[in-house]
This record gives structure tokens, sequence and C-alpha cells, in this order.
């Protein structure tokens, strides 16, 4: 992993003088967030702590999730210390009765309304295709398509109450080009069709392409729809999955 680390590293130091200052943001009542309640699933780690700290610094009320409660623990004490609103619980996003209940604190939690869903779950698993199961293709395409599609559908009725809504999937350049990060785990970004969806036009494709489905189809609910597909960043679920092999292909 020395030549990972050390590219990574060297990509640390490109970003230095590009990287978003929220401070800076806050004081500029056109980023103001003041008063915005977001869900950001899987916000212990890696993105989506960043995105759950970057919302709350710009006045958004934060909700949040882990599967470890260990890990949320440390956070709440973290966020806490900086003077961040956020409340977290623990819930397997793979398990849907966990998502119904998670989206019944964040109802309570928020009085029924949601401004930000940030659908940031993720996994991967890389190996050749044809060494997938069936179990680990499952559990790859639950939790990182239909955990977000369902979501999806439980906040609807809150960010169309709140009058403003967005959603934000977090997906990967993994499902515009290809990167041997394991076929399943591309087709779960774009590309991805499930038989047991009910419209004609989401098996389609995946969380791109449901992106685009639901940016038309909310628009009339005043909900925003968009899509941000990240390169390598280094997060847990990076170090762990690349090793040197794969950073010299880059």
């Amino acid at each position: 992993m020395k030549g990972f680390q050390l590219e990574v590293r060297r990509r640390e130091r490109e970003m230095q003088g590009a990287q978003v200052i929220s401070s800076g943001l806050g004081t500029d009542p056109r980023w103001s967030l003041r008063g915005a309640t977001a869900l950001v699933t899987g916000g212990s780690k890696g993105i989506g702590q960043a995105i759950v700290e970057e919302l709350a610094k710009l006045g958004a009320s934060v909700y949040t999730c882990s599967r470890n409660e260990a890990d949320l623990a440390q956070c709440l004490e973290r966020w806490q210390a900086m003077g961040l609103t956020v409340t977290a619980s623990a819930c397997d996003i793979s398990s849907r009765q966990e998502r119904k209940a998670l989206m019944e604190k964040v109802a309570s939690a928020f009085d029924g309304k949601l401004n930000i869903l940030v659908n940031n779950v993720g996994t991967t698993m890389v190996k050749p295709t044809v060494d997938y199961t069936p179990e680990e293709f499952y559990q790859l395409t639950v939790t990182n398509f239909d955990s977000a599609f369902h979501l999806c559908q439980l906040a609807h009725p809150f960010l169309k109450a709140s009058g403003a809504g967005n959603v934000v999937f977090i997906s990967s350049i993994a499902g515009l080009a290809h990167l041997d990060v394991g076929s399943v785990y591309s087709a779960t970004k774009d590309g991805f069709g499930c038989l047991t969806l009910p419209r004609a036009d989401f098996p389609s494709g995946a969380l791109n392409q449901l992106t685009r489905s639901l940016a038309c189809e909310w628009a009339t609910d005043s909900i925003r729809v968009n899509c941000v597909a990240p390169g390598l960043i280094k997060t847990p679920l990076a170090a762990n999955a690349l090793d040197d092999a794969f950073v010299a292909k880059l």
C-alpha cells in the first residue's frame, strides 16, 4: 500500500489550494442553510462525514446514520464540540425495515419537513465478474441502489412539504467510465437494470439515470435532484479496496 499512500499524499498537496472553507461561505447569506433540514446517509466516515460537517457549518440541522453505533458516538461528540447541530441513529441502510424506521425518526425530528436528502451510502467489492456470488451481487445492489431508490420514495412527502426539496445522489466516476472497481459496483452507479422497479424508465439505469428521471418527475413538486460522481478520494473504503496495482493504472 506504500505506493497508494504516496499517490494520495501527492493528490492532497495538489488540492490544498482548492479546498472549500465552509466557515467563510457561512458569512455570505447566499450560502446560508440556516433553518434547513438535511438527512445524510452514512455520515460517520469518509465523504458522508465531510458532507454532514459542511451542511451543519452552513447552518443546516442535520440527521445522519451509520451501522456502527460506536463510530456515531465518536462523531456526535466531535460535532457537539464543534458546535454543530447534528442528530444521529444507528441504521443498516440495506434493510428495508430499518430504512422505514429511519425516515420516521427524521420526520419526527424535523416536524415532517425535509429540505435535503443526500444518498451517500455505498460499498464495493473488487473481484472478477464471474466470481461474484448471488449473495454478493444482491448485497451490492441493495446497498448502492435499492436503498437510495427506497429512501427517495420515503422522503418524497417530506421533501415536498418543505417547499424547496433537494435530493443529491453520491454516485461515482465508475458509473461514467471504466475503472477496475468491480463490474457490479459500476453497474449500480449507472446502467444497472432492476426488474423489480415499477416504472418502465427506471430499469434502463441506476443512480445516474434515476437522477435524470426524478429531476424531471419531481420538478413540479419543487424538488431538485442532482448527482455527484466523485473520482478517487482518500476514504476508509478506498484505502481498504485499492492497492498499488490499481493506482498504477490511473
